[in-house]
């Protein structure tokens, strides 16, 4: 019989983690028969100084745009940056072919943003600290 060591820790080595996906996606590519999914980044820089103003980092794979972070930085807010970030993200993912896109943010970041650009809460988990919840939601493209 095989014996086995369970490890927790918060400081995985990359190359673990690289396994763990690398298993899951061989898995799912077995099932499917092909593998699509393709990282995604949408950035904002100021065009003279290259700075950082705002970005948007997910993924797509099997016809879903999982949209994972999302940062705008505090003299852009509600500029409009924002919009325009998530606006090429979803044109980004009908390139790809995807149907449709998730995402989930906290109850003090910005669900009525997502709302405003057509998305739509399917699910609410309350965390910490009290009173707040992760807020899921999802638009079709």
């Amino acid at each position: 019989m095989r014996t086995t060591s369970i490890t927790v820790t918060d400081k995985p080595d990359p190359a673990w983690v690289e396994q763990i996906a690398d298993g899951l996606n061989a898995y799912n590519d077995e099932i499917i028969g092909h593998g699509d999914r393709l990282p995604l980044a949408v950035l904002a820089r100021d065009a003279e100084t290259g700075e950082l103003l705002g970005g948007i980092s997910g993924r797509s794979s099997l016809g879903l745009l999982f949209v994972e972070l999302v940062y705008v930085a505090k003299p852009c807010r509600s500029a409009g940056l924002g919009s325009e970030l998530l606006a090429a993200a979803e044109a980004e993912g009908r390139r790809r072919g995807c149907n449709a896109a998730v995402l989930y943010t906290i109850s003090f970041q910005a669900p009525g943003f997502y709302e405003r650009q057509g998305w739509t809460r399917f699910g609410e988990i309350p965390c910490l600290p009290p009173g707040t919840s992760r807020i899921f939601m999802s638009k079709t493209l």
